[in-house]
């Protein structure tokens, strides 16, 4: 009898948990495709499944996968239009063939002062009709963009005081400042993110160009002697992107919660930023990092030699493609300046 009871009780217990995990259970999960480990680049990531959760009193989860463990990196907007899954991460200058209209925020020198104009820019550019089109191949659709700060460049070695020191040198750069990089002499090449630090640190290439959260994620900052302060030739275009079937099918107060989430997260990714850049010059003097800035003269030469040409030629190119790559520079163009 006692142990019928027991059983009893066990079978009571278990259907308990069981009755618990499906009453709170979530009425929908979508899937995040992301690589590396979670940072101030997948910050507003991180934000926008919380705040999607709250707003949805967790009926909508938002669940993120990082490691590559859903997609390579390169392959995540081929995951996107197959509906792999339903939201990832990447960057245009992977696969620029596949996105050309987005590389326009990749051109060199562009200007952009500060993350909220990059932020306001992106938005711009994803309302405009070539850029919808443009993804729409991929069965993607814009959700927000990834800003980041300009780039610059740490590496192993001489540190290089000219333009002319750049002559040679292999860099980890893409899309823009991988064009800038070549017009001035350099040898780009275009290893992923996480293979950066062996490529460093084996002498594959001799400087990597990374925003200073990428350094500090990626420990390129551990296998580099110098980092150049003020060179700013330009940054990458990571937009998050949802796949457009899965976002049609939302119900119409999840697809609220998610649109009402955006802001949030970018505003939390802003503030993220700033606390980045607290740890990173700290980061920089415990490596025994040098800090190279250039003269305004070197940095005036090294514009004129590797901004315009990169321009011109990418404009030759969108139009040789059918993309309206004037259109898309003039908007950002006077985006920045509003």
């Amino acid at each position: 009898m006692n142990l019928m009871k027991s059983a009893t009780a066990v079978l009571a217990l278990t259907m308990g948990a069981s009755f618990t995990a499906e009453a709170f259970a979530a009425d929908l999960t979508w899937n995040v495709s992301l690589w590396g480990k979670r940072r101030a680049f997948t910050e507003h990531i991180e934000k926008l499944a919380s705040e999607v959760a709250t707003r949805t009193d967790g009926r909508f989860e938002i669940k993120l996968h990082y490691g590559g463990a859903l997609s390579k990196s390169r392959e995540n907007l081929d995951g996107i239009a197959i509906g792999a899954f339903e939201m990832a991460q990447f960057c245009a200058s992977y696969h620029a063939d596949k996105n050309p209209t987005l590389t326009v925020t990749e051109l060199p020198f562009l200007g952009v002062p500060d993350l909220e104009t990059q932020i306001k820019v992106d938005l711009a550019l994803y309302q405009h009709p070539a850029v919808q089109k443009d993804l729409a191949r991929w069965n993607a659709k814009p959700l927000m963009s990834s800003p980041m700060p300009q780039y610059n460049i740490l590496g192993a070695g001489d540190a290089p005081q000219t333009v002319a020191d750049f002559e040679g040198m292999r860099v980890r750069a893409l899309g823009g400042i991988g064009s800038a990089m070549e017009i001035v002499g350099a040898v780009p090449t275009s290893v992923t993110a996480a293979e950066a630090y062996q490529a460093l640190d084996s002498g594959t290439v001799r400087a990597v160009s990374f925003a200073p959260h990428a350094h500090l994620s990626f420990n390129t900052i551990e296998a580099g002697n110098w980092w150049t302060t003020n060179l700013n030739p330009g940054t990458v275009h990571c937009p998050v992107v949802v796949n457009m079937d899965a976002y049609d099918m939302l119900p119409d107060d999840f697809k609220q919660a998610l649109n009402e989430s955006i802001q949030p997260a970018l505003d939390h990714y802003v503030a993220t930023y700033a606390a980045v850049y607290e740890k990173f010059y700290p980061a920089l003097e415990e490596n025994g990092v040098a800090q190279i800035s250039f003269s305004q003269e070197e940095l005036a030469s090294f514009k004129e030699k590797a901004g315009q040409p990169v321009w011109d030629a990418w404009l030759a190119d969108m139009e040789s493609k059918g993309v309206p790559g004037d259109e898309l520079l003039k908007l950002v163009q006077d985006t920045m300046s509003q």
